[in-house]
Order: C-alpha cells, then structure tokens, then sequence
C-alpha cells in the first residue's frame, strides 16, 4: 500500500513551523497512543503513521529531502533508520511532554513550581446503637492529625536558617529522564518534588515541618443513618503538601447487633413467642417498639409465623420522608418440661381435638401427600 503525505497525515500545510508541527503531533499522538487504544489495532497503525510523519517533517535535512523526493528521498532503508533522534526540539521532547500531561509531572516543571498535592483522606470507624441510629446521636471523637511546627512555622528549617533550592532538580521539583528517544519527567529524587532541601533541619520536627498530634472533634450523626454509611468532616484528614488543602476525614458507622430488633432499610422486624393456648383463643399481646411499648390483637387460632404490621413504627431513614414500619412475627412456643398431670392434660385435649376441623392446616397437607403417592 502506497504510504500517506505525511503533511497529510497530521493535517498540516506545506510550510507549517515547528511549532505548529508539535502542537499536531501532540494532540494525534495522545489520541492514538496504544495505552490508551488498548487492542485497538487501527489506533497502533496510527500513532504509528503519526510518529514517523512527525519525525521526518521537524528534521530540517529530511524535512528538505521529503520536499524534493518523496518518500523514496527519506527510505528508512537508505538513510539508516529513524533510531537517531530526530533533531532539537523532536520526538523526544515531544514524547517527554506527553507523559508530563498525562501523569501530571511536566505541568509544574514548566512553571518553575513546586508540586502542590492534597492531603489524603483519613476513615474513622463508629461503633453506634440501633436506637442512636434511629433518633440522632451527637458525641466527640479522638482523632491524629499532623499540625505545623510551631518551632519552625512549617518551614521544617533550624529558627534562623532557611531551606535552599535543590541542586538536583534547581528548584523545579522534578527532573527529566532520558532514555533513548523517550523523555520522561519524575518527581526529584532529592527533594520528593518540593524543589527545596533543608541544611539545617528543625529539632523538633526533624525538618518535617509538621508534628503528630491528636485533637477533639464532634461528630453529629443524622437520625435515621444505616449501616455502612459515612459522614464527611472537610479538611480534618491529613494536611496537604507544599501548601495543598487538607484531605477530609471519613466517619464510618457501624451499627451494633440488636437483641430485639432488625433492620431492613425503612423497617424493622422483631419476633415475639406466644403459648399455645394464646394462639388458640387469641387475645391481646404486648410488643416492643423504639418509641415504647404498644399491642398488637391475635385473633382465635393465630398460626405461628404469622405476621403483623404496625405502620410508622421503624425508622425514618436520613432521606425518607415518611418511617418505616414495623414487622411483629409470631413464633408458637411449645412447652417444654412437662409433669405428668400435664402431659395427661395434654394428650386428652389432642384426642379431643382430633376432627380435622380443629387442624384444617393438617388436613390440608395429609389430602396434598395422598394425591403425590397416588
């Protein structure tokens, strides 16, 4: 296949400048790159197409060669390959940008700045109860923070000196590697991207500039908050670097296992036991709820599993508008230790309750294994 114009391919005129030519290159390779085309064989073939154009059009010799004879003037073949370099201000430097864009390195290099990152976010855990989750809870927390020097004020020099720009990097905080035709810019590894070093570090913070402390802060928790949810505290995580914000610090709830009661989002579900003889005659029975007691109507012959709802008695979640409810489910409870006089009672009130009128829900099941075994 006969190969592209290479003014063509970066979509450029005849007499476009260097400049212009690195300002193309920069944005076709970034858009092709494979790392960020990843099994994209059309996008390869491309930045491929695009590296090669951009290599011989800012070599002012091949440049010229191209101009006059093609692409048979700049063979690979006959001029010895592209491995040389590509002259000043080539695909080198340029590559060496990309990379900065990227992972963010070159930005402050260019500026001549320090880099300046956030402080990273702190998780606190919070063990609550469920009846603190339901009604709002407000209390203090302990936490470690880091705080400037007060011997140094945060410069983490000795009180009377100062720090120095680094002679590694020239105050720029990041240096630049070479590695054949690839730039890469990185973090000083003198300074750690601060572009400073300190003669004569502080005594009391080594040269830090900040000391570890704990401090005191209040934590309200909404009423209704669930489990697993956080609570953000702005600026109380660890504090920024070379003058970046503060990270923020992230409560975390737990809330403790019930002995009552369970929590389904909205609602709650609770488990009373009753006798045999409540669930026969029915009756009223006493239950518990988060705002007190309340009862609940059994009608004659009450099954156990049977469940009751009592409307508005669960929790009002932090953004429901309306409580949940509350799930009674009734478990018969069968005795247990019986003295012989009961256990005769027993048995004379089974015999008497023998028409299956008295246990449709037996009845039921013996006629549904008669018709499986037919």
């Amino acid at each position: 296949m006969a190969k592209r114009d290479y003014y063509e391919i970066l979509g450029v005129a005849k007499n476009a400048s260097e400049d212009e030519l690195k300002k193309v290159y920069r944005k076709l390779a970034m858009k092709y790159h494979p790392d960020r085309n990843p099994d994209d064989k059309s996008a390869e073939e491309k930045f491929k197409e695009v590296k090669e154009a951009y290599e011989i059009l800012t070599d002012p010799k091949k440049r010229e060669l191209y101009d006059r004879f093609g692409h048979a003037g700049v063979d690979p073949n006959a001029a010895g390959g592209f491995g040389g370099g590509g002259g000043a201000g080539g695909f080198a430097d340029v590559f060496g940008d990309i990379f900065g864009d990227i992972f963010g390195a070159a930005a402050g290099a260019r500026g001549g700045r320090s880099n300046v990152y956030r402080g990273a976010d702190l998780r606190y855990s919070m063990e609550i109860s469920l009846e603190q989750a339901a009604a709002g809870h407000a209390t203090e927390i302990r936490v470690p923070s880091w705080e400037n020097c007060e011997v140094c004020h945060g410069s983490g020099a000795k009180p009377g000196t100062k720090p120095k720009a680094c002679h590694t990097c020239g105050g720029q905080g990041s240096v630049r590697m070479q590695q054949g035709f690839f730039s890469i810019q990185q973090t000083c590894p003198t300074c750690h991207g601060s572009g400073k070093v300190i003669p004569e570090p502080c005594g009391t913070c080594d040269g830090v500039g900040r000391v570890k402390k704990t401090k005191t802060l209040e934590v309200k928790i909404p009423a209704g908050i669930d489990d697993g949810m956080r609570i953000r505290s702005g600026g109380n995580g660890e504090p920024g670097v070379n003058g970046g914000p503060p990270g923020d610090l992230y409560v975390e709830i737990r809330v403790r296992e019930h002995p009552v009661f369970q929590r389904d989002g909205d609602d709650l579900h609770c488990e009373i036991p009753i006798s045999i003889t409540t669930a026969a005659l029915g009756g009223k029975v006493e239950v518990p709820t988060l705002s007190g007691r309340a009862e609940i109507e059994l009608p004659e012959g009450t099954q156990s599993g049977k469940t009751f709802r009592l409307r508005s008695k669960g929790i009002k979640g932090v953004r429901s508008s309306y409580p949940g409810d509350l799930y009674v489910h009734v478990a018969l409870e069968t005795p247990v230790r019986l003295s012989e006089k009961q256990k005769k009672l027993l048995r004379e009130l089974d015999a008497s309750l023998q028409d299956p009128k008295h246990s449709p829900q037996t009845k039921g099941w013996m006629d549904r294994v008669k018709e499986f075994f037919q």
